[in-house]
């Protein structure tokens, strides 16, 4: 689910020139890439899509944060992480902030390229990831947010995307990661929601839904930490645990036929 302050806009991007965000070193530029790992959450395709997409003309290996793998292996070989990842109210989605502080000593030194999807506006949803690392302890060389097609079906203010405007929404997003691909390969650095303005906007759709960015967890009263009690089972489920394979969370359990939640929810759209 994602919340927005304003219409549909698109963040200034500021090119690296000094440290501007707390876990980021200033940086010289992309310079020479050798190895690159790619890895995702997405909840509902699109962040799949667009990570594909960018793995599939960049090289280099493309895993879901919830695959079974050897990430510290994976991110030891290379020299390159990008992230993928949908903006919640300007904030990383609850898994990818996890896999971040999990995988800490071994992303230390490393260059990261951030790319968010979101439906409307996401502030600086590419840059918060920052504040979940110490100062200098990576890189971003390149960050960038794409509009992706609505498939939120339980918000009312966010209606689902029709059929054309997603196919619209898919050829602008294979456009904008013709420019990321060919930015990175030139060495070109550019840093979308790193400007003040994002950040501002961020802040005040941020708050609300997790609180401070920097932590890994929600802070209470915060609508991400009320989401975590919010599944209701109805009693048209046939409990055919679907749910329960699809929850990237493990948050649904079927008891004796029944479909339970474990109060850890996280809206993942």
């Amino acid at each position: 689910m994602q919340f927005r302050v304003c219409g549909k806009f698109t963040a200034p991007a500021v090119i690296l020139r000094a440290n501007t965000s707390a876990g980021c070193s200033g940086g010289q530029g992309c310079g020479t890439i050798t190895a690159m790992l790619t890895v995702y959450f997405s909840g509902t395709g699109n962040t799949k899509y667009a990570a594909e997409l960018f793995s599939g003309r960049m090289g280099g290996r493309c895993f879901s944060v919830e695959d079974d793998a050897d990430f510290a292996a994976e991110i030891k070989a290379c020299d390159t992480v990008a992230f993928c990842y949908p903006v919640y109210g300007s904030r990383v989605p609850l898994i990818m902030r996890e896999f971040a502080v999990k995988h800490m000593d071994a992303l230390q030194g490393k260059k990261l390229i951030v790319l968010v999807t979101q439906t409307i506006f996401s502030g600086d949803g590419a840059r918060v990831l920052c504040d979940l690392f110490p100062t200098g302890h990576v890189e971003v060389v390149y960050a960038e947010h794409f509009f992706m097609p609505n498939n939120v079906c339980n918000f009312a203010l966010l209606r689902r995307t029709g059929e054309s405007k997603t196919r619209k929404y898919m050829r602008l997003a294979e456009r904008r990661m013709d420019g990321v691909c060919r930015n990175v390969k030139l060495g070109i650095v550019k840093r979308r929601g790193f400007s003040v303005v994002s950040r501002l906007l961020g802040k005040i759709q941020g708050r609300p839904w997790q609180g401070d960015s920097g932590n890994v967890f929600a802070g209470k009263g915060t609508m991400e930490y009320q989401a975590k009690h919010s599944v209701r089972v109805d009693g048209d489920c046939t409990a055919c645990n679907v749910c329960v394979e699809c929850c990237p969370m493990q948050n649904l359990e079927n008891r004796a036929g029944t479909i339970v939640h474990k109060n850890n929810c996280y809206t993942a759209a």
